[in-house]
């Protein structure tokens, strides 16, 4: 009987062995992780000790270059050159966030599918038939032609490698781990990978398709009244009114008098050949930017800030850094796998950035000669397509998945209006495509010590378009709407283009020292927040529609009001609340909603509005109504009309129809019998967010808290390890708020800068680690984002302060019982 034992036992041991090192379908061998050698816990219980000096001796390095750790594990650079600099700044991130870049370079590159399978094969597609490989080939080109981008592209990668290479099994961040691969060495092309991701988050949508089906279905004088392309209600546009344009412009390329638009659109329809849904950029996406002027600063010198909001991410988006050599001394945020400062100062300048919004991805009608797709009509001739192979390994597949996406001169052609049936018809003209080397711009604007270094900077910057805010010590201070711009006909791109005709093709550029720009405005100060570049005088078109005005409006009117600035009152600035969509059509619905019979319940839901100081708080009651309602509203207007695959008229447009033209025909419900009213709308969209809140959240109580309806989260950038997401934040803020917080978007770094003699920045990094670790596990959320303000930065060159060990304890092995579970999760 014991030899039975011992038989079964031993069985049952070497099956235990076989499966744990056997691949689960998709998933990777479970033993391997679950190993104490090598496994997840060699993740856990780590001490962080970020020695107050380190020096690093490695292979490929020039000189000995000195890394000092601040008390808040922020890495301080010392080299003697900058090819060493930009190598220990490509070792210490990979240290930290090896498995983000991976991820991002993947994502970009499309090859997620090579180590998560075929659920991710649609996002690898759509990054192949966007030409994400295309422009990153175009880019590194240029970049390598370039003594001073090849030296640094080139030094990165050897300190990334310089890591990797060090690394054994054991030392793998968690998430190699789960996924059961390994790292692999970095390229100097995955920099413009980073680039182009930026650049399809920030820039790679378009909405031709849905205003052509307005037009189709509507007409043009539909299309002019309600798609306006100025805000008809309320602007404060980024570069001020008035501004006189002190050059002699290009002349503006003829609109085709035959136009094509609409003549052949169909109702979108997916097919195989054709590109994923992409959704519309959300709001809440924005990021604010401003500097004031020596004369409205209480240090006599400019001040500077800069908050870019973004998806909230675990880790950050954004890698803290201090950069010293020789030629530079810069301190701010990088991108992971890309060398240098993006958003920062020196002991001379500050700059940041904001996204403009500028119309660079367009949609071109193309007509093939046969199904061959070997030939396209063009310009009165027939002229060649290229075909570029796609090749996506797909785990757990033999053989991988080939494709083959033609090109035209304007792009790949990976769209479709369906009106062609078997294929895509529809050519992408993106400035993703476009060569360039972006990163010159941010090289010297590291070293950059006055406005003219600022401006030579700029030159160089491909996009997507950015307005590049400025101030230095000269006490200049600057806003430029910034990027290589097509030079267009007004509203070219705002529909799908002809593309057999040139006249429908991109005419050269706009001359970058014509794009928008000012400098020391007499107000005394400068801004940006996503909204219209310019007023109408302006004499190049860069897009019809921006970010809505709320945020801008409100950042203009706190610094036209500000007298005596400093770094707290910006801070402030930065964190505020006030609601401008409420106090511009709160009490215009309120009224309307006078004559409405309403419930208990819902009359104290109107008597809370109706007490409400427009600020979106994290205990405001108010502010979740108010928020819940205005799109319930939205939707009741527009639906009818403009349901599936139309483009919604924009909220400025709407704000000024309900209150300006309150019986407008849009108001009534075409599938109802009976004729509907503004009143009738606001009514029972009013209704509709008091039942939705309560059967959310119960009667109106503290359960209605705006920061526990809104459920601000930060989340692992794995989207599946919910034990590595941070626990929920008590924030206020919201979508049209300056202090543009959502559920999953709000401000990834904030920082201002008050320039001097010594310059000094106060900065907020959302979800910073305990250092800046890779470890998802060793997250710490002492800050609320709605209230940063105690981490300074400064930029004497040695003068560090000592970095103290943190000793995480056993939460990182409660966390790590977890990431079994996640384990099988993330596959099934």
């Amino acid at each position: 009987m014991k030899y039975l034992k011992a038989f079964v036992s031993l069985a049952a041991t070497i099956c235990l062995v076989y499966f744990l090192n056997k691949p689960l379908g998709p998933a990777p061998a479970l033993g391997p992780f679950l190993s104490p050698y090598t496994g997840f816990g060699q993740n856990g219980d780590k001490i962080i000790d970020n020695q107050a000096e380190t020096i690093l001796k490695l292979d490929g390095l020039k000189e000995e270059v000195t890394i000092r750790y601040d008390d808040s594990g922020v890495p301080h650079i010392f080299a003697k050159n900058n090819f060493d600099l930009f190598y220990a700044q490509g070792f210490v991130t990979a240290k930290d966030r090896l498995w983000q870049m991976d991820l991002q370079i993947r994502a970009a590159s499309g090859r997620l599918s090579e180590v998560l399978g075929k659920a991710t094969l649609q996002i690898d597609q759509q990054s192949r038939r966007l030409g994400m490989g295309y422009g990153a080939e175009a880019n590194i080109k240029v970049a390598m032609e370039n003594p001073h981008s090849r030296e640094a592209l080139l030094g990165y990668t050897a300190g990334v490698n310089a890591y990797i290479d060090q690394l054994s099994p054991k030392d793998y961040p968690i998430e190699f781990k789960l996924l059961g691969y390994k790292p692999e060495a970095w390229k100097p092309i995955n920099t413009m990978y980073m680039l182009e991701q930026m650049t399809l988050t920030l820039a790679g949508r378009s909405n031709e398709l849905n205003m052509s089906n307005v037009l189709k279905k509507y007409g043009e004088k539909v299309v002019n009244d309600l798609f306006p392309d100025y805000p008809m209600f309320q602007e404060s546009p980024v570069i001020p009114s008035g501004t006189a344009w002190d050059f002699e412009p290009l002349p503006i390329p003829n609109k085709p008098k035959t136009a094509t638009n609409g003549d052949t659109i169909a109702q979108f329809k997916n097919i195989p050949a054709a590109l994923m849904h992409r959704e519309t950029k959300p709001e809440g996406i924005g990021s604010n930017n401003w500097a004031v002027s020596a004369q409205k600063s209480v240090t006599g010198y400019p001040i500077l800030a800069n908050d870019p909001h973004l998806e909230l991410t675990l880790p950050s988006i954004w890698y803290q850094v201090q950069l010293h050599s020789p030629s530079m001394n810069v301190y701010g945020v990088s991108l992971p796998g890309i060398p240098s400062v993006i958003i920062g100062f020196n002991q001379h300048v500050a700059w940041g950035v904001t996204n403009t919004d500028a119309d660079v991805f367009d949609l071109y009608k193309i007509k093939f000669k046969d199904e061959s797709r070997t030939q396209y009509w063009h310009d009165n001739q027939w002229k060649p397509t290229r075909k570029r192979v796609e090749t996506i390994i797909i785990k757990g597949q033999k053989e991988p998945l080939k494709e083959e996406v033609i090109y035209t001169h304007h792009g790949p052609v990976t769209e479709t209006d369906n009106s062609s049936g078997k294929y895509p018809e529809l050519a992408i003209k993106w400035i993703g495509h476009e060569a360039g080397n972006s990163f010159l711009t941010f090289y010297e604007l590291n070293k950059a010590k006055n406005y003219d270094d600022y401006r030579k900077a700029l030159s160089y910057y491909v996009g997507p378009a950015q307005n590049f805010v400025f101030a230095d010590n000269s006490k200049n201070i600057a806003l430029t709407v910034n990027g290589k711009l097509p030079l267009k006909y007004k509203e070219q791109g705002k529909f799908i283009l002809d593309g057999t005709h040139a006249s429908d093709d991109w005419q050269g550029w706009i001359p970058a020292a014509q794009n928008p720009f000012v400098k020391n405005p007499k107000r005394g100060f400068v801004s940006s927040a996503n909204q219209s570049s310019t007023d109408p005088s302006y004499p190049y078109f860069i897009n019809w529609v921006f970010a809505p005005t709320e945020r801008g409006v409100r950042i203009n009117e706190r610094l036209t009001s500000m007298t005596r600035a400093n770094a707290d009152s910006l801070r402030m600035l930065q964190n505020d609340n006030f609601s401008v969509l409420a106090r511009n059509i709160l009490p215009k619905l309120l009224e309307t909603l006078k004559s409405t019979a309403l419930t208990p319940a819902q009359k104290a839901a109107a008597i809370t509005l109706s007490n409400w100081n427009y600020q979106n708080t994290a205990e405001s009651v108010a502010t979740s109504i108010f928020e819940e309602w205005m799109p319930l509203l939205q939707a009741r207007i527009w639906n009818d009309e403009f349901g599936e695959n139309l483009e919604y008229p924009t909220r400025d447009r709407t704000l000024y129809m309900i209150i300006n033209e309150p019986d407008k025909k849009w108001f009534d419900n075409i599938t109802t019998p009976e004729k509907e009213t503004l009143a009738d709308l606001t009514a029972t969209s009013f209704k509709a967010a008091i039942d939705t809140l309560t059967t959310r959240h119960g009667p109106m109580s503290q359960s209605w808290q705006w920061a526990k309806v809104k459920g601000t989260e930060i989340r692992h950038l794995s989207r599946s390890l919910k034990p590595f997401n941070a626990p929920p934040l008590k924030v206020g803020g919201g979508r049209s708020i300056v202090n543009a917080i959502t559920k999953r978007n709000g401000p990834s770094w904030r920082m201002v800068v008050e320039l001097g003699t010594s310059s000094e920045g106060l900065w907020h990094l959302s979800g910073r680690p305990i250092g800046q670790s890779r470890e998802p596990l060793l997250f710490e959320f002492a800050k609320e984002m709605g209230e940063w303000g105690a981490e300074r930065a400064y930029l004497p060159a040695r003068t560090i302060p000592e970095a103290p060990a943190y000793d995480v304890g056993c939460e990182a092995s409660k966390t790590l019982i977890f990431a079994i579970m996640n384990f099988i999760i993330i596959y099934y």
